[in-house]
């Protein structure tokens, strides 16, 4: 089989990186790695151009409210290079505060800051904030998904946006829907931390083979040895249970 290649685009490391998100990263690359797949990293910073045309998957973590900002502002410039991209089916990732960037807007203090309107969804902010370790049962992945969260943030979906999951232990988007996350076309937007990925690797394997469809049209991984993933996704279980 000729080698395949994606491409993942690491937006703003340098201030969306809470809880670890950077893991996310090396995790995806590893898995690739591991299918004798090339992983390329792009990472984007302030002040750079963004240009997604070769770019396979996306990925946005989270960050404080000020840097946060800081993001979106530089963002909004290529609001329409982001909307096109998830249009044509790119596969998009964004965690927390990522995940709020996503809508239509989200609130900040005693403020309403716009979003980047890729995802029908807004978030306000409520109180206390959604703190704790978070279980929640989503048809992308085999075993629940789990992790922490830690957000003031409440984000409500609109008619046509899918949540991730169902909350089995946690908060979710809001505390009260029993939804978490969001999946719209290839975008994943979550409030699970930790990071994300390592203790999930269905998800994981999710938007390898969707970013592998859109790009050669087809989505067959070969499987890999998850014990050790597994383990850790149990541990994060049992200890939710006897909470």
């Amino acid at each position: 089989m000729a080698e395949r290649c994606l491409r993942v685009a690491h937006l703003y490391p340098e201030l969306l990186n809470l809880y670890g998100d950077s893991g996310n990263i090396l995790v995806l690359r590893k898995r690739m790695e591991w299918r004798q797949m090339a992983c390329v990293v792009e990472e984007t910073h302030v002040g750079d151009g963004l240009s997604l045309t070769d770019v396979d998957l996306v990925f946005i973590g989270g960050g404080s409210d000020r840097e946060q900002k800081i993001v979106c502002d530089s963002l909004l410039r290529s609001q329409c290079e982001l909307a096109a991209f998830v249009a044509d089916g790119g596969v998009l990732l964004a965690v927390c505060g990522g995940y709020q960037l996503l809508g239509h807007s989200y609130a900040m203090g005693d403020q309403v800051v716009p979003g980047l309107s890729l995802v029908d969804l807004y978030t306000d902010r409520g109180s206390p904030r959604l703190i704790g370790n978070v279980c929640v049962k989503s048809p992308i992945a085999a075993e629940p998904i789990v992790g922490y969260e830690n957000h003031g943030g409440r984000t409500h979906l609109g008619p046509g946006v899918e949540p991730l999951g169902e909350v089995v232990h946690g908060y979710g988007n809001d505390g009260t829907s029993g939804e978490e996350g969001c999946r719209y076309h290839n975008v994943v937007g979550t409030y699970v931390h930790g990071p994300l990925l390592p203790k999930n690797p269905g998800v994981a394997d999710w938007l390898i083979a969707r970013a592998l469809e859109r790009k050669y049209g087809t989505a067959e991984l070969e499987p890999l040895d998850d014990t050790e993933e597994h383990a850790a996704n149990q541990v994060m279980r049992t200890r939710i249970a006897h909470t």
